[in-house]
């Protein structure tokens, strides 16, 4: 980590080492260092592949505005829809924290409409709203949204025991 930092302070412009020591601070829990570093790394690329990541740091701070403020500019710019998706499931996880459980299955459920060939972040989409699922009491609904994912990923996440967990 010290030598990151001594990059970043050797080269603050460059924002492949903002990115990269914002992703390092995420990983270790620094939260607030993590969203330092990538709120410079969106001023100076403009980009918004890491908001995500930068929404879960206010996320885990209960800055739930700024949550709010990136989630509404990643979906008006609807980069890809992976990136997208990974924005709604980081916003309907605070809403959740916020004790707001039927807006957050709402928002992850508008997306989450069975498809033929699903990618990752289906999947990902499917876990998030399964998980909210239960946690909101709808057992039966939860279990047929981890048995969608197990049709297409029978080892994805913990799904299995998650399954087993529900019958």
């Amino acid at each position: 980590m010290g030598i990151l930092r001594e990059v970043r302070d050797s080269l603050p412009d460059a924002s492949s080492v903002r990115e990269l020591l914002g992703l390092t601070q995420y990983r270790l829990g620094n939260y607030r260092a993590a969203a330092k570093e990538l709120e410079a790394f969106v001023e100076l690329t403009g980009s918004v592949e890491q908001y995500p990541v930068l929404m879960d740091c206010y996320r885990a701070q209960h800055r739930w505005t700024r949550v709010d403020q990136l989630w509404r500019e990643v979906a008006e710019t609807s980069p890809s829809a992976a990136l997208v998706t990974e924005g709604r499931i980081v916003a309907a996880g605070a809403l959740a924290d916020q004790g707001r459980l039927p807006e957050a299955i709402e928002l992850l459920a508008r997306k989450a409409s069975a498809v033929k060939r699903p990618r990752e972040h289906h999947l990902r989409l499917w876990y998030a709203l399964a998980d909210l699922e239960e946690r909101a009491g709808d057992h039966s609904r939860a279990r047929s949204l981890f048995a969608r994912i197990s049709g297409h990923d029978a080892d994805f996440a913990d799904v299995p025991a998650r399954r087993a967990n529900l019958r």
